[in-house]
């Protein structure tokens, strides 16, 4: 499979990945737990049905340390015992952000409320950030059948 158009070939494509690029390393280098980060682009992704950034995503947080059951699990967190309370409430936040469209009135007060519970203001708005951007990310690869398994951890760095 290949994808309909190289992105990074064409200049105008090319400067707004460049732009999404740099905002991403703004929330790497937040407050906000790495491992977190990690947790809520795979699920992002997950939901999205973006291959490349799950395939991404992955192997990043695996070369990064984190356990690959737990990244596994990250589809069924309601279920699984590996995740903390603020885990689960990042993850949450992802999910309710990412099928935005599908509930009337956005994310319910409940779901902000629970991750103001784990995160300040400013892990809060790298939590909103990376939700955005993975999104962002996400439809981007789709629109382009961006094709998925031969990512190496580190190869946009």
């Amino acid at each position: 499979m290949n994808a309909r158009l190289n992105a990074l070939e064409i200049p105008t494509v090319g400067k707004f990945v460049k732009h999404i690029v740099a905002a991403g390393k703004v929330i790497q280098e937040s407050p906000l737990p790495l491992a977190t980060q990690h947790l809520v682009t795979l699920r992002a992704s997950q939901i999205n049905g973006c291959g490349f950034c799950t395939d991404m995503h992955f192997k990043d947080a695996v070369a990064a340390g984190e356990d690959a059951v737990r990244l596994n699990l990250v589809a069924t967190w309601r279920e699984a015992t590996l995740f903390t309370e603020a885990e689960r409430a990042a993850l949450e936040l992802t999910e309710e952000g990412t099928r935005i469209a599908d509930a009337a009135g956005g994310v319910p007060d409940e779901v902000w409320e629970n991750a103001a519970k784990h995160y300040d203001e400013e892990q809060l708005g790298a939590l909103v950030g990376i939700i955005a951007l993975i999104n962002a990310f996400n439809r981007l690869n789709v629109l382009v059948q961006q094709p998925a398994g031969g990512y190496q951890p580190g190869q946009f760095a």
